[in-house]
């Protein structure tokens, strides 16, 4: 029977131009704290940012003692006598934007159990916005938005949604043009409640992150894109 690597930490590298993050999981929480694996993490995320993310290039990479990653991650195995792979990674570049990122329980370093990257594109490199980036990332890690806009939510997570919506007003006794209705808030109300820009803003949450962002009066500031990771997500 095959062995879940569900455990794991996410490590991020790079600097406010250029950001990356991978996710390496193990099986559990002991291993994922161990020293060999945490530094193996730690090469491991800087190679992974000098090839943008690029899982096949990453697997034939050579690290500091000559070996591929894919060697070394059979040797780890080996090693430690846990599942070990390569998750999710992600690098974030883009012109004239700037980075920030924010690591949630921390193991060591550039490691964590949850790690979120947000790019915002703006001229103005002053503290207020890297200021807000930084609560943006905080803000992203509590309130786990599934897109910037509901518009760029997936289909598919909208129609899962819909389908437990109808489910639940099938039983109502509700009038159909009544149950319709109803059907069309709720799903208002999903999209609002997980779209990044229409989020109730968790440091003030009468106020929504739109409006957060219009607030600080920065013409050309604009959530440029975001990621986050999450073990066990």
């Amino acid at each position: 029977m095959s062995r879940d690597a569900k455990e794991g930490v996410v490590a991020v590298s790079g600097d406010e131009n250029k950001t990356s993050i991978v996710e390496v999981n193990c099986e559990t929480d002991f291993v994922a704290k161990n020293e060999d694996f945490t530094n193996f993490v730690t090469e491991l995320s800087e190679l992974n940012n000098k090839i943008n993310s690029n899982f096949e290039e990453l697997k034939n990479s050579k690290m500091k003692n000559g070996e591929t990653v894919e060697n070394n991650i059979v040797a780890l195995i080996a090693k430690i006598g846990e599942k070990i792979t390569i998750g999710k990674t992600k690098t974030i570049e883009n012109n004239g934007s700037i980075n920030n990122h924010y690591l949630h329980t921390v193991v060591k370093d550039n490691i964590a159990k949850l790690a979120v990257v947000v790019s915002l594109e703006t001229n103005d490199k002053s503290d207020n916005v890297k200021t807000f980036a930084k609560q943006l990332s905080m803000h992203i890690a509590a309130s786990n938005p599934l897109a910037l806009e509901s518009s760029l939510i997936d289909q598919s997570i909208i129609d899962k949604e819909q389908e437990l919506v109808t489910e639940e007003l099938k039983n109502s006794g509700k009038p159909e043009d009544i149950a319709k209705k109803i059907s069309m808030g709720k799903m208002n109300k999903f999209k609002e409640e997980n779209a990044l820009l229409t989020q109730a803003w968790v440091m003030e949450p009468k106020k929504k992150v739109q409006d957060v962002l219009k607030e600080l009066s920065i013409s050309d500031l604009k959530v440029k894109e975001f990621y986050r990771i999450k073990i066990g997500e």
